[in-house]
């Protein structure tokens, strides 16, 4: 008899969540290169103010992105070299509670990162990036990349060169998701109309249920391959 699917879920995020907690790695690790990344860019970008406006989307959204990266192929990671992920397939659960649980706890450590990032960019660039529409962007690109991020993490965890093959594999991948972040963070921040970046939202939350539907029904195959 199979446990019930959202009981899995709850499980998988929380004991995510308690190692985290234990030994702060996984989360300190995205955060310092999130940090360094987005202060090397303030350095090497030394523009007026129009151009860093037009610039902080894409700084934002490459450093969010990549901090995702090592976020994912470090969880993956873990979880095939502790037998955890083998044992969680072993037992009486559903394939897809293991993804979405997994998918959970990597969208919460990506959106601690994005949150730290937007204060720290506004400080950095003296831009006001605070905004209740740039955190439903956030919200709406991270759970993007952390979705197909963790099919893929899961895939190339099974590999030798799984540090270089991540990257290579998922940035084609991630390339609709930070796109439309980037356009829609873009028109939120510059003062467009409405109706001109909402539309890039719509189009993101679109390819946000597009990815996690097929990584949702893909997700069995993978680990059984």
């Amino acid at each position: 008899m199979q446990t019930p699917f959202f009981r899995v879920v709850y499980s998988i995020l929380l004991k995510d969540l308690q190692a985290e907690l234990r030994s702060r790695e996984l989360l300190s690790l995205m955060v310092i290169f999130a940090l360094l990344s987005l202060l090397i860019f303030s350095f090497a970008l030394e523009l007026d103010r129009i151009a860093r406006e037009e610039s902080i989307s894409g700084v934002l959204w490459t450093t969010v992105a990549f901090a995702s990266i090592i976020g994912l192929n470090r969880s993956l990671t873990l979880e095939r070299e502790q037998g955890n992920l083998d044992a969680m397939l072993i037992a009486p659960i559903h394939r897809a509670a293991i993804f979405v649980g997994k998918l959970l706890g990597n969208f919460l450590f990506a959106l601690i990162v994005g949150a730290l990032l937007i204060p720290t960019a506004a400080i950095l660039y003296n831009l006001p990036l605070i905004s209740s529409w740039l955190a439903v962007a956030l919200l709406l690109g991270t759970f993007g990349l952390s979705g197909v991020g963790t099919l893929l993490a899961t895939m190339t965890a099974q590999t030798r060169t799984r540090e270089s093959l991540l990257p290579i594999v998922m940035l084609p991948f991630a390339l609709p998701v930070v796109l439309t972040a980037v356009r829609a963070t873009t028109g939120i921040l510059s003062g467009q109309p409405s109706e001109d970046w909402q539309a890039w939202l719509q189009l993101l939350a679109f390819v946000d249920a597009v990815y996690f539907a097929a990584c949702f029904v893909m997700f069995e195959f993978v680990v059984e391959a």
